[in-house]
C-alpha cells in the first residue's frame, strides 16, 4: 500500500526538518488522515519527497474555534484575519469561520 502523503510549500520544509514545526492544518482532508499513519512529507512545488513522519495526533475544530495553543509547532498568524487570507490562498474562498479544519501532529522519522 502507497503511503500517504503531506505537501508542504518551499517556505515551510526548513522549520519542518528542525523540529519547529510539526503541526499542520488541512481542509477537505480526502486523504482520511488519522494518528497512527506513517506518511512521507513531499515539497509542494517540486514534488520531491524530503522526509517520512508518523502521524502522533489529529483532532478538528471550526476555523473560527481554532485557539492560540492549537498552534504549537504551527507557523503563528498575527491574526485571525491573517490565517483566513492564508487558508484562501491555498483552498480558495469557500472558507470560513464553519469550515472544519484537521490538525495534525506528527513526528519526524529519523530518514
Amino acid at each position: 500500500m502507497e503511503k500517504k502523503t503531506l505537501k508542504f510549500r518551499d517556505n515551510l520544509i526548513n522549520s519542518i526538518l528542525i523540529g519547529e514545526k510539526n503541526i499542520t492544518c488541512r481542509l477537505f482532508d480526502d486523504k482520511n488522515l488519522s494518528a497512527g499513519d506513517e506518511i512521507n512529507l513531499v515539497n509542494w512545488n517540486t514534488k520531491e519527497k524530503f522526509g517520512e513522519a508518523i502521524i502522533t495526533d489529529v483532532w478538528e475544530k471550526k476555523m473560527g474555534e481554532i485557539e492560540e495553543k492549537d498552534f504549537d509547532g504551527h507557523e503563528k498568524f498575527s491574526s485571525k484575519e491573517e490565517m483566513f487570507n492564508t487558508y484562501r490562498r491555498y483552498y480558495g474562498d469557500r472558507i470560513n469561520i464553519n469550515t472544519m479544519v484537521k490538525i495534525i501532529r506528527f513526528e519526524l522519522k529519523n530518514n
